[in-house]
């Protein structure tokens, strides 16, 4: 048995971040003796668990669900995070190995051509999207659909990769803020957001259409990832572009 303090010296974890789990049901105590949280080895055990989760980048709402699963679910969702986690290293090594290449041509030993420069950061940027929304798109979109969309990505000249990102930050800042602060997505400004919305787009699709620019739209607002990339930034946004993208792109 451990007291929570004798937990805590053990695991590495805080007095405080136990409570919190026993708060919210991640770790409950079993018994209390004179006062003291007292866990048994049956909570240790969860409790590396646990922390074995959140080396994964787990949240804590999806870590509940497995502790109290069963083995199939936890292999499944396992499985996912691993597979996560490997095209994240695929992801670390392509930025590493133009790092290396970068370092051995300021030391003379190579020359890089303009491409090498920024085709890992393309790829990482391929590489991101994909771990975080592969899923959802290709089952919106289609595999051929999504590959089309990441090879035209990786054809960008250098010049274009810049300007794609360029009006990417144009988009999510200055363009958003003027649009939304309208508070009328009939407004000027909203057409002009939705206008250059479409041209960013149009870097990476291989045609545009405006019933798939609307069905973007529609997933802006269904996943808390996708709503959360534009609300950070200008509260409401996702909302409101949503919402002008139904108005402006038909």
């Amino acid at each position: 048995m451990y007291t929570i303090g004798e937990l805590a010296r053990l695991s590495g974890v805080s007095t405080r971040t136990l409570r919190y789990y026993d708060e919210i049901g991640l770790l409950p105590v079993v018994s209390i003796e004179k006062g003291q949280r007292i866990y048994n080895q049956a909570e240790v055990d969860q409790l590396q668990r646990i922390l074995f989760y959140r080396e994964l980048k787990m949240p804590l709402k999806e870590i509940a669900p497995l502790i109290q699963g069963n083995d199939q679910f936890v292999q499944e969702q396992l499985a996912k995070h691993y597979a996560v986690l490997t095209l994240e290293r695929q992801r670390l090594d392509k930025v590493l190995k133009s790092l290396e290449k970068t370092m051995q041509s300021y030391q003379g030993e190579i020359e890089m051509t303009n491409e090498e420069k920024f085709s890992a950061f393309k790829e990482a940027l391929v590489s991101e999207n994909e771990q975080k929304y592969g899923a959802e798109i290709r089952e919106n979109y289609g595999d051929q659909a999504v590959d089309a969309s990441y090879a035209k990505m990786m054809g960008l000249t250098e010049q274009n990769y810049q300007a794609f990102q360029a009006l990417e930050t144009e988009i999510k800042g200055p363009l958003l803020l003027a649009a939304v602060q309208t508070q009328d997505i009939c407004s000027n400004e909203a057409r002009v957001l939705v206008e250059k919305h479409r041209e960013w787009l149009e870097y990476t699709w291989n045609s545009y259409n405006a019933e798939a620019h609307c069905g973007l739209a529609d997933m802006y607002l269904s996943d808390d990832r996708f709503t959360s990339y534009y609300n950070e930034i200008v509260p409401g946004g996702a909302q409101f572009l949503h919402d002008a993208i139904k108005i402006w792109a038909k």
